[in-house]
């Protein structure tokens, strides 16, 4: 593609340019091999677009039903009182709603994570309290800790994206139910299910059910993303009846189109080829992840979306990457620059088929490393591995001090309250006692997953020991940006092909989870052949 066609991430307001304007761009009528926008590749099947396009006459040229109809036949297929869900033009829609009626003045949200979330509230003037996703442990959200932030600060509604944008977190439906127990007295607790439906971790991981019956808690899902269809615009809330009625009631006559209104009817006929495409995005999740595990230097981190959160390798910068694949191999990928919590250091690469992952691949290594395979990763200078996840930084860092990178500043930053002294042979930040402990072993010498390993979990106290006295409230800024200073790290040699760098997983580990449970060794659970639909918790089965 011409060159000029980057001049486009600058000119636009969104994360990246649509799709439409580096078709425009491109000069020759075609867009790129999309990596950015994460929707379902395999649905709607090839049959289902002919027969949309046959209808497109009757589709633009009439005025669609009511928001009311599209939903009812929603709800018909989900299994879902309609009293309880609110359609809207895209998921947006109702993240704007839920801030402007339901957000009285404070939000909390981990970060990174949907831009949306964060700055939706801060345009209309309400206090967003982020709370920052680690690095060190694969951004992998703590609840308890959550929880614990979100009393200090005294927010009022809470946010969890499960699985999380862009890193594919997930938590276990038991752990997010205790948490909305806890935080019970909050104004708000929103889970948005958006990915929800492409994770393979448990059996019935939403907790759409919970939802129905609590005062305080709505749940989120995007069809647009699940569909493969971005451009119908449209998702769907659940909620108690007196919540989802408060938003239903806000929203335009017509917020829904005829495209959203024909897709929705004609779903009950296609149940089957949805699972299969559910079932093929998780296979080609497995796949994708061993094929990028196997490039020098990159990170490959643990998801149960229909996407993959890498690191580029030290010293590489995600804007120069992502324009050289876009102009050199008509390739788009998200870099992650802009997002609050992460850095240029990373991109998000959308799960896809294999013959496009074999292109995405040969496009980084020639990107990265200049040569097909086996050149040298671009590491900073001699007597540093830190990074800051920014290569403009990094290179300032090392000629600030003469190449001996964050040893220079241990000092200084052991004597610092609140850091900890790396133990001299690792080079490593010290972990809770729970996590120093080497990585459990399935006998074969590969460390089990996440999902497998033994994290601290809460217990009760005898007697209730008196709370300590809590720092004073920092800025949002400050808090988000006060957990990234790190303790010096040792000189770390160049990561081989086929292993992580630390923090990573290896192909054998991307069906991780929060370590909670076990993933499970399957996918779709319950899958049968016959004539089906997920159910609105996106699993199980409707006749």
């Amino acid at each position: 593609m011409a060159d000029n066609v980057t001049s486009l991430f600058r000119s636009t307001a969104a994360h990246s340019p649509s799709m439409a304007a580096l078709t425009r761009e491109g000069g020759d009528g075609t867009g790129p091999v999309d990596f950015c926008i994460p929707c379902n590749p395999y649905f709607p099947t090839p049959a289902m677009m002919d027969t949309m396009s046959a209808r497109l006459r009757d589709i633009v040229t009439y005025y669609p039903s009511s928001a009311d109809t599209i939903t009812a036949e929603l709800c018909n297929l989900l299994q879902l009182p309609p009293s309880a869900v609110a359609m809207g033009n895209g998921s947006t829609e109702l993240i704007t709603w839920i801030d402007h009626l339901l957000v009285r003045e404070s939000l909390a949200i981990p970060v990174p994570t949907f831009g949306r979330w964060t700055d939706q509230p801060m345009e209309t003037g309400k206090r967003v309290d982020m709370f920052p996703l680690q690095e060190s442990s694969g951004f992998a959200l703590d609840l308890a800790q959550y929880a614990e932030f979100i009393r200090t600060r005294g927010t009022r509604v809470a946010v969890i994206c499960n699985p999380n944008n862009p890193d594919g977190g997930f938590l276990h439906k038991h752990a997010l139910v205790q948490f909305m127990d806890a935080m019970a007295d909050l104004d708000l607790i929103v889970i948005d299910e958006s990915f929800l439906e492409f994770a393979d971790a448990e059996q019935e991981p939403s907790v759409v059910q919970e939802a129905m019956i609590r005062p305080n808690v709505i749940v989120l899902r995007s069809l647009g993303k699940n569909f493969g269809l971005h451009g119908i615009r449209f998702g769907y809330m659940v909620a108690n009846p007196s919540l989802a009625g408060k938003v239903r009631s806000m929203l335009p006559k017509w917020n829904l189109n005829a495209f959203a209104e024909y897709v929705v009817f004609m779903l009950k006929e296609h149940g089957p080829e949805y699972m299969q495409s559910l079932l093929q995005v998780r296979r080609d999740r497995l796949d994708m992840a061993s094929q990028l595990s196997a490039l020098p230097g990159l990170t490959v981190y643990p998801s149960q979306g229909n996407f993959l959160f890498v690191r580029l390798p030290v010293g590489a910068e995600g804007t120069v990457v992502r324009d050289r694949l876009l102009t050199e191999h008509r390739i788009l990928v998200r870099e992650c620059g802009n997002k609050i919590g992460s850095s240029s250091r990373f991109l998000r690469l959308v799960v896809r088929p294999q013959v496009d992952v074999r292109r995405l691949v040969s496009g980084l290594e020639q990107v990265l490393y200049g040569t097909r395979r086996g050149a040298a990763v671009p590491e900073l200078g001699t007597g540093t591995s830190y990074s800051s996840g920014t290569a403009a930084v990094d290179r300032l860092l090392v000629e600030a001090t003469n190449g001996a990178g964050m040893q220079n500043l241990a000092a200084q930053a052991v004597g610092m309250p609140g850091l900890v002294a790396a133990p001299a042979a690792t080079g490593m930040p010290m972990q809770a006692p729970a996590m120093a402990q080497a990585a459990p072993s399935n006998g074969a010498g590969m460390p089990l997953p996440a999902a497998a390993q033994v994290f601290p979990q809460p217990v009760p106290a005898a007697a209730p020991a008196p709370a300590p006295i809590p720092a004073p409230a920092m800025p949002a800024a400050a808090a988000m940006m006060a957990p990234a200073v790190q303790a010096p790290m040792a000189p770390a040699a160049q990561t081989p092909p086929g292993v992580p760098a630390r923090g990573g997983l290896t192909a054998a580990q991307v069906r991780g989870t929060n370590g909670l449970a076990p993933a499970a060794a399957t996918g779709w659970p319950n899958a049968q052949p016959a004539q089906s639909w997920p159910n609105a918790a996106g699993m199980g089965q409707v006749g």
